[in-house]
Order: structure tokens, then sequence, then C-alpha cells
């Protein structure tokens, strides 16, 4: 949009954000977005799908490829555009405005919003192992059926998800000094925490005949030969398949690495801190979890890792290793780890609806800045659509009520693959495009690196659509949904062009 007249400009100078973020605040932002409660709960669904303790650990192997290989190539964006926005910027700026505004679009409807109201509900019900009130089915507010397959509700378990979303949400409001210094302590204290699961169960609870169990041909079919829609894990195909689909888990328990780079304008000498911390922060990530895996397997037989209630896996090793206070313990853990990945995901994804703001393509409020230096109104829309995901319920005649984030989220991991996907060609796109921009970062091993992601996420990808198209089609049905959304924005846009009562 053109410039405004000198008589329609205020008199003072709009608020900016403040580069208040060094590189040990921007990688326990990276380590602790990555980790919240998927790696104390995903093995057991893994375990099921790969059916082998040797394919587990691959499985986790090539989790760790693919993340780090994607965070070394978006340490080349992020030193080449080191403004707020990170994605969406990216897509923006080698292909076109509108990919970067679908990547927005299913941002904010699904993928980051669905993200925080899932992580608040995990809080919420291992807070009710400590308080029993706490519970989904102990309601203040009963399931009222809006459609057929839909209801909103008021839990006890909902409610203390949504204090945590407003506290967390106006914590940040106030300022990145209060979101960066939540962000610190709670990362450290989940980092020790799985260094003390993983101590744990090579020391304490290391049992001889389960590691015997385990690793004796570890590669064959272990434990409870689950029947699935899959081909046998006995043939090449089969334990192909069965690792990449498998990654709808462990790719989960990884994501969202890159949720520094929304904030790249507050980041202290971005071009050179925000590779660093992609870098680090990844590879610390991958290293945790490759040890904690192991350490599951050193303490529980693969068929136990598989039938675990609930899929608490590690509530039932530290339950055999602490039988009377194992449990308790492990909840607290996975509060504290979620309660840190809850304010990573609210402070990072503020951040990417304001920059769309800015170019016209999200709610114009959304681009200022209150009076704390951060984006206040971009993270209270923020919060009221991951509040109404937490209220909203799906209903099965078979299976009851449900909650509506975790069926979005099921829907939206190989749209949000193609993304990625797009994203990481985009280094290779603007090599091309863009020979002789600024990089001070050049993706280690390029043209390696970026490739190794590509086709692997494309993998999945095809492997998702032929043996889970049921969860993987709707996600690209809400990604087309953003379509006509932008057009809406662009003609706003246009009509508002040269005009003083624009909004700003």
């Amino acid at each position: 949009m053109p410039a405004k007249s000198a008589s329609s400009q205020p008199h003072s100078a709009p608020r900016k954000l403040k580069r208040r973020l060094g590189f040990f605040d921007s990688s326990m932002i990276v380590t602790g977005v990555m980790i919240g409660s998927g790696i104390f709960i995903v093995p057991a669904d893994m375990a099921r799908t790969i059916q082998s303790p040797g394919w587990l650990l691959v499985a986790w192997v090539f989790t760790g490829v693919l993340t780090i290989s994607a965070a070394l190539s978006f340490g080349e964006l992020s030193s080449m555009m080191p403004g707020a926005g990170g994605m969406y910027l990216y897509l923006s700026e080698a292909y076109s405005p509108l990919w970067g505004f679908l990547y927005g679009w299913t941002f904010f409807t699904v993928i980051q919003t669905g993200s925080i109201a899932a992580v608040a509900v995990a809080f919420s019900r291992f807070s009710g192992v400590l308080i029993p009130w706490i519970s989904e089915s102990q309601y203040l507010v009963h399931p009222i059926r809006l459609f057929t397959y839909y209801a909103i509700s008021l839990s006890t378990s909902q409610l203390v998800s949504l204090v945590v979303i407003v506290l967390l949400t106006a914590c940040n409001t106030f300022g990145i000094e209060y979101g960066k210094w939540i962000q610190n302590l709670f990362t450290v204290t989940k980092i020790a925490a799985l260094l003390g699961i993983i101590f744990c169960g090579l020391t304490v609870g290391c049992n001889r005949s389960v590691v015997r169990a385990n690793f004796s041909h570890m590669f064959l079919p272990h434990g409870n030969q689950v029947s699935t829609q899959l081909p046998s894990v006995l043939s090449g195909v089969g334990i192909l398949v069965a690792v990449c689909v498998a990654q709808s888990g462990s790719l989960f328990s990884a994501d969202s690495w890159h949720n520094i780079t929304f904030a790249a304008e507050e980041v202290r000498d971005p071009r050179r801190v925000l590779p660093r911390a992609l870098a680090f922060g990844s590879v610390l990530v991958i290293l945790l979890y490759m040890g904690t895996n192991i350490a599951y397997l050193t303490t529980l037989r693969f068929s136990e890792i598989q039938t675990t209630p609930r899929d608490l896996v590690a509530a039932a090793m530290l339950e055999k290793i602490l039988p009377s206070i194992g449990g308790r313990i492990m909840a607290i853990a996975i509060m504290i780890s979620t309660f840190g990945c809850i304010n990573s995901l609210i402070l990072s994804g503020a951040r990417a609806y304001f920059a769309m703001a800015r170019d016209g393509l999200f709610l114009s409020a959304a681009a200022k800045v209150n009076r704390a230096d951060v984006p206040g109104v971009s993270l209270a829309l923020q919060a009221v659509w991951a509040v109404l995901l937490v209220l909203l319920t799906t209903y099965s005649p078979l299976t009851g009520y449900g909650n509506l984030y975790s069926n979005l989220l099921d829907y939206i991991i190989s749209a949000a693959l193609v993304f990625y996907i797009l994203t990481i060609a985009a280094v290779i796109v603007l090599r091309r495009k863009r020979p002789d921009a600024e990089r001070p970062y050049r993706t280690i091993g390029y043209p390696i690196t970026p490739v190794l992601y590509i086709v692997g996420a494309a993998a999945i990808i095809l492997c998702l659509l032929i043996f889970r198209p049921a969860t993987t089609w709707p996600g690209f049905a809400i990604v087309i949904l953003g379509v006509p959304v932008y057009l809406m924005f662009r003609r706003r846009n246009n009509l508002c062009e040269g005009r003083r009562n624009c909004p700003e």
C-alpha cells in the first residue's frame, strides 16, 4: 500500500519490536518449543506401528536427520531475511504472497493455535494426576450440541487449559522480557528432567533381561504383533512404510524448531544468532530424544511399551523404577515441559500474524505494537482462537466426545510437510533467483542437505496419502480454503489503495 500523506501521519512514530533476545534466549525457544508432551507418549504408538526396537530407533534417527537438515537449511533463509514472519516471509519471497498467506492461514487456524490447545490440554490432563478434580469428565458446562458431530463444553480439565493459555498470553503481553524469562527457566528445567529420565533408565532402571529381550534380534518383530493396514514389517517395503508412517508421531514431537524465526526482529544480531540457535537447539533435542528412547528400551520390554495404558511410556518407566511415586514425578515433569512449550508457542506464533497484518494479509489491528513493544493484539487473537479450539469438541456415536484440535492436527500433518518442503526448496530457488543477496550463513552440505529433507519428507507424504488418506486429504482442504480468504484481503487492499481511511 502506498504511504499516506503527511497530514494523515500520526504525530509520534509507531512503536516497533525491540531486539532483546540473545543466543541463549533464542536457543531456549528452539529447544523449549520442540520438547512438549510428545516424547513421553508417542513412542508407544510408534512401537505398535513399527513392531521392532531396532526400527523404532531408526525411525527416531530418520526424524533427527530430517529435523537437523531442515534447521541447517532454515539457517540460510533466516540469515538472508532476518525479518519477522519466518516461513510466511520465506515462502512469500521465494514464490509469491499467496504461498506465504496459505501457510500463515493454516498456521493460525490449525498448526499453531491447535498445538497451543493440544499442549494446554496435555498440561491439564497431567495436572489431574495430582489433583483428581481436574478431569475431562468433570463438567462445569455439559456438552451442548452445535451440529451433528460437534459440541461445545467446559470441563474442569478444559478450564485449567484455558487458564494456562490466558495466563501465558498475558505474561507475554507485558513484554518479551517476561516471555523469555519464563521460557529460559522452564526449558532448562525440562532439559534437566529429560537428562534425569535418561540417567535413571540407563542406571537404576536398566534391566539385563529387558535389554537382552529388546536388543537380541532387535530388527525382527517383537512384542505384540499389532494388526495394521500397512505391509508386513518383515518386508523391505513394509519397513520403509512403517518408518515413514510413524514419522507423524516423531516429527510432531520434534516440530516447531523454526518458531524462533517468527521473532527474528527481536533477536540481536539475527544473521549470526539465528542459524546457530537453530542448529544448536535441534541437535540438542534430537540427542535428548534418542537417549530417552534408549532409556525406555533398557527399562521396559517392547511389549510393555506397545501396551502402556494411555501411551504414557515415561510414566510406566518411572513407575517401574519408583513404584510408589514414579507416576507423580512424571506428571510434574510433563507439566513443566508442557508449560514451557505453551509459552514458546504463544511467544513465537503471534509474530507471524503480526508480519502478515503488516503486509495487509491479516486483521489490520494485529500489526500494532503495544506499550511493552510486543504485538499485543496478535497475541490476544491467537489466544481467543486457541481457547475456542479447547472448548469445541467432536461427537461420535461410537466413541462419544473428543477433542476437535486433535482431529485438526491429524489432518494437517501432510499439509504442514508440504509447506516445509516448499520452504526448504526455497533455499535452492533463492540461490538462483537472488544469487547476489547477502548470506552470512550458507547451508552446510548444500545442495545435499536440503535435497535430503525434500526427498525424505516427500516419501512420508506419499506413504500417508496411501495408507492414511482419511487424515491426509482434509489437511489439503484446509489449506485450499485459504485461497478465497487471500483473495478477499487482496481485494480489500486494492480498494484501499490511495485512500486515507484505509485501516492502518
